[in-house]
C-alpha cells in the first residue's frame, strides 16, 4: 500500500475494530463469571489482544502508532462499555449495587443511572488507557526498531 492509498490511521477502519474486537470476549466471559481476576486464563485475555494490537501496529509500519492503537482503545472502551451495559442483569445477578450512607435513600433509579453512568465513563476511560499505552509500545519499538535516518 502506498502512502497516498495509506488510510489516515495506517490501518482501514474495519482493522481497527477488529482489534478491539478481540478485546470483547473478555468482557462477555469475567461479566458472565466464566473467567476470574487473578487467574493464568484471564491475564491470557487481559494482555494477548494489546499485545497483538502492538504486533500489528509494528509490522504493519502505521505512521503514527500511539494515534492508531489510541483510536483501537477508545473503540474498545465504546465495546466494553456496551457489553457491561448488556450484560448487566447477568453481572449482578438481580442485585445491583445501591449507594449507601446519606445517598441510600435516593430513588432506585437514581442508582441505576450514576452506577451504568460510572460504568460506562470507567470502559471509555480502561480502553483510553490501555489504547494509549499499547500505542507508545508501538511508537518506542517503532523508533528501536527503524531508526530515522541521519541527514548527511
Amino acid at each position: 500500500m502506498t502512502a497516498q492509498n495509506r488510510p489516515a490511521l495506517g490501518l482501514p477502519w474495519t482493522v481497527l475494530i477488529g482489534l478491539a474486537l478481540l478485546a470483547v470476549p473478555r468482557v462477555v466471559l469475567h461479566d458472565l463469571d466464566v473467567i476470574h481476576e487473578g487467574t493464568f486464563v484471564n491475564a491470557l485475555f487481559v494482555f494477548v489482544p494489546p499485545l497483538v494490537w502492538v504486533v500489528v501496529a509494528v509490522l504493519a509500519r502505521v505512521p503514527r502508532p500511539f494515534l492508531t492503537l489510541l483510536v483501537v482503545g477508545l473503540v474498545y472502551g465504546v465495546l466494553l462499555a456496551l457489553g457491561h451495559q448488556l450484560l448487566w442483569g447477568a453481572s449482578w445477578e438481580g442485585n445491583p449495587p445501591r449507594l449507601g450512607g446519606n445517598l441510600s435513600d435516593l430513588p432506585p433509579l437514581a442508582h441505576t443511572v450514576l452506577f451504568r453512568g460510572f460504568a460506562v465513563v470507567s470502559s471509555l476511560a480502561t480502553g483510553a488507557v490501555v489504547g494509549a499505552l499499547s500505542g507508545l509500545v508501538a511508537w518506542v519499538i517503532n523508533k528501536a526498531v527503524r531508526p530515522r535516518a541521519r541527514a548527511s
